[in-house]
């Protein structure tokens, strides 16, 4: 019997659940006498809760009858230490987190102790308290749906009048710990996803909607500081400095597909706001203008950092007027955007905040019909030493003021250094790849792909436009710049009407042929450039294979013959690559970087990402110009890698200009007449040498043992093979089921082959 009477009581039972409850009722000031056995309680109703919510209704029918939500505010309103709230928190967050039964959800949204818990005074000056706090707020979002929203909400008539969960969340969206940022953003995205047209309403309208525009006010500081970075960086480049680009670019990108994700909610008006407040606040004042001047110091070289963040909002903000616009700014002249933005021009196109390879000449008597003068009567010029490609460039005064943003883009192609060629090029990709952007518009950048081209007249010609059938057979078919224009017309009136950027519509020309020759004609320059390197000029090669995708139709008798002369000059060089301490490899590169080359040629999207151009290259320590053997072998390796990759890229364009397909392997026939390919042949090896994993012949291989760790030996077989100036050396491993024959296991590259 007396065992009975002191039996202690079960942990996970009703009775202990009203022990605790009992208890804490008792409670009428809580000390640091008390205060652990509080928590304690607190923490293990919680658990309590939680067993008896998977297991016995009657534990939360226990918890509704002593209305123990009560008992949890009057605790908060005694407690004067920390450690309480910070209990009390975690116990409702884990009781919201973890019940099931949507009746003890209503139950607990239901009454005001959840919204009195909300709006607590709580002492966030404490970390701990602030992060428990937006837990909670996190906790309860998670729970929303149209049927519990309104528990949480004041209803005035139809309208919303009060939602306190949502407002003191967005309190802290701009907190500078960035885990409070992103718990506030997935409590602002629950309730946006939630549907409910009255919360909607109060969402949109006036004081709540100012929230959208202090973040893209926020995004724009963010976007400052990451210009300052790169700068910085560029200045006082330090070990972990990529690491922190890595940081900045991650955050920047999560900011952009939260807005995205909010224009995904289909919240009325909210879209029109983001896209709004993008423009106003950061697109017109700051990213356009930055492209060619600085702005109060703010971003001084922020030229591939503003072309990085055009990059990105087109990419990840999917909005149809927003895409429309930004694209239609291009055709707007500079001084629009330096009127509004207040700056001030610079003489040159700065350099990425390094000293410019090139001084532009100040000329601002030079307009755009001077511009695409220059651009359709290039003169061959020729020297004894033959052909320069320079010749072909541009003639534009990059701080002309009549200059648009799109020739200034081209500019860059043109004359830019490696970094700005990249931006612009990624620039002109993410226009080329945005879904949203009309193809009118693409058209009157002179970046409409000719599929797209042939599959717009086709259509135009099946439905009876007369002129569709025209230009589909014309060999200069493109859309008409009435189709073009309109459009681009109708966004620049609102550019002007909505925006407040003023401009003459004079100064704005569209002809969607003549703005497609100017890309083409920029594309076929930078290929003649032996200052870029060769991953971008692949980025280059992507972009006119999209724009081109089936043969040489749109190039005229000079682009053929630069590209010309462009590869014969490189493939000169090459050839004197054999006389280079790498020729042994030279073959086996060139195979490797054809393959590489053709697929980021026939891939679908660039090779390089955008974020690429805020990554810094070293300074190259070769040019392709000087082919002097001076220096160490390691840069020499450099520097044939480089030229190879820049020769098999010419040359797959010279097939391209011919009509003929990329064969997947270059076809090299080396010498012979040399006695060392009849190993190679005998072994069963091509020109691109051995690979491990591949099979063998093991006529004239040596048999011996190799032990790779200790008391382990392995049978295996030892050949050098050797193709033309290429060789090898070569551990194969025979094949029980046929004599003779090998598995390479490792492969050994010999130097010397030619000797």
């Amino acid at each position: 019997m007396w065992n009975s009477f002191w039996r202690p009581r079960d942990r996970f039972s009703l009775d202990q659940l009203r022990y605790l409850t009992d208890q804490l009722t008792k409670v009428q000031v809580v000390s640091d006498v008390n205060k652990d056995f509080v928590i304690e309680a607190l923490r293990s109703i919680a658990e309590l809760m939680t067993y008896g919510d998977q297991n016995d209704p009657s534990y939360f029918e226990f918890f509704m009858e002593k209305q123990v939500m009560g008992e949890f505010v009057r605790i908060l309103k005694l407690s004067k230490t920390i450690s309480v709230p910070l209990q009390l928190l975690q116990t409702v967050s884990i009781l919201v987190q973890n019940l099931r039964n949507e009746h003890a959800i209503y139950y607990l949204f239901s009454n005001e102790h959840v919204n009195y818990l909300i709006t607590y005074s709580f002492d966030f000056k404490n970390e701990e308290l602030l992060s428990y706090y937006i837990s909670f707020l996190r906790a309860i979002s998670g729970k929303l749906n149209k049927n519990t929203v309104s528990l949480l909400v004041k209803i005035r008539g139809d309208e919303v009048v009060s939602f306190p969960l949502y407002v003191e969340a967005i309190r802290f969206a701009f907190h500078e710990e960035n885990m409070v940022r992103i718990a506030v953003r997935a409590v602002t995205l629950n309730v946006y996803h939630v549907g409910d047209d009255s919360v909607n309403r109060y969402i949109s309208s006036a004081p709540h909607k100012d929230y959208f525009s202090k973040l893209i006010s926020f995004f724009r500081k963010q976007s400052m500081d990451l210009n300052k970075l790169v700068s910085h960086t560029l200045i006082n480049p330090g070990p972990d400095s990529t690491s922190t680009i890595i940081a900045a670019i991650d955050e920047i990108e999560d900011n952009l597909y939260y807005f995205s994700d909010i224009v995904s909610a289909g919240i009325p008006d909210v879209g029109s706001l983001i896209t709004d407040s993008i423009l106003m606040v950061l697109i017109f004042p700051l990213l356009l203008p930055s492209l060619r001047i600085a702005i109060d110091n703010d971003m001084q070289s922020g030229v591939v950092t503003s072309l990085y963040l055009l990059c990105c909002i087109l990419r990840i903000i999917k909005i149809k007027d927003l895409a429309n616009t930004i694209a239609a700014a291009l055709f707007c002249p500079l001084e629009a955007f330096t009127k509004s933005s207040g700056g001030k021009l610079n003489s040159h196109i700065p350099s990425h905040g390094s000293p410019s390879e090139y001084q532009l000449p100040n000329n601002d008597d030079l307009t755009k019909s001077d511009i695409r003068h220059s651009m359709f009567n290039v003169p061959h010029s020729s020297s004894s030493s033959g052909f320069h490609p320079e010749g072909v460039l541009m003639q534009n005064d990059c701080s002309c003021p009549n200059l648009s943003l799109r020739d200034v883009l081209l500019a860059y192609v043109t004359k830019g250094d490696d970094v700005q060629v990249l931006g612009s090029l990624s620039m002109l990709a993410t226009l080329l790849q945005t879904k949203e952007l009309d193809e009118s518009m693409l058209d009157g950048l002179g970046i409409l792909p000719q599929r797209k081209q042939h599959k717009k007249l086709l259509l135009q010609a099946l439905v009876g436009e007369s002129s569709g059938e025209e230009e589909l057979f014309s060999p200069k078919s493109s859309l008409t710049r009435d189709g073009a224009g309109s459009d681009i017309d109708a966004y620049h009136k609102k550019i002007k009407d909505q925006y407040g950027i003023s401009f003459l519509s004079s100064d704005v020309g569209i002809s969607p042929h003549v703005n497609r020759f100017q890309v083409i004609d920029a594309l076929v320059s930078l290929f003649c450039r032996s200052s870029i390197s060769a991953e971008t000029l692949w980025d280059g090669g992507w972009l006119l294979r999209q724009l081109l995708p089936y043969s040489e139709s749109e190039f005229n008798s000079h682009h053929l013959e630069v590209l010309k002369v462009s590869y014969k000059n490189c493939a000169s060089d090459l050839v004197e690559e054999v006389k280079g301490i790498w020729s042994d490899f030279l073959i086996s590169v060139i195979c490797d970087e054809w393959r590489k080359c053709k697929r980021a040629m026939e891939s679908s999207s660039p090779p390089k990402e955008p974020s690429c151009v805020l990554f810094l290259p070293h300074p190259h320590k070769f040019s392709l110009e000087d082919n002097t053997s001076t220096g160490s072998s390691f840069d020499a390796g450099e520097r044939m890698q480089e030229l190879v990759k820049v020769f098999v890229l010419l040359h797959q364009l010279q097939l391209f200009t011919l009509g003929r397909a990329s064969p997947e392997q270059p076809s090299i026939d080396p010498p012979g007449d040399l006695p060392a390919n009849c190993r190679a042949q005998i072994s069963g090896i091509d020109v691109s040498g051995p690979k491990a994993g591949t099979e063998i012949s093991l006529v004239n291989a040596v048999p011996c043992r190799v032990a790779f760790k200790s008391g382990k030996e392995h049978h295996l077989y030892f050949q050098a093979i050797s193709s033309g100036i290429s060789g090898w050396l070569v551990l194969a491993e025979e094949q029980p089921s046929q004599m003779s024959h090998g598995i390479v296991r490792v492969v050994a590259p010999l130097a010397g082959c030619n000797d």
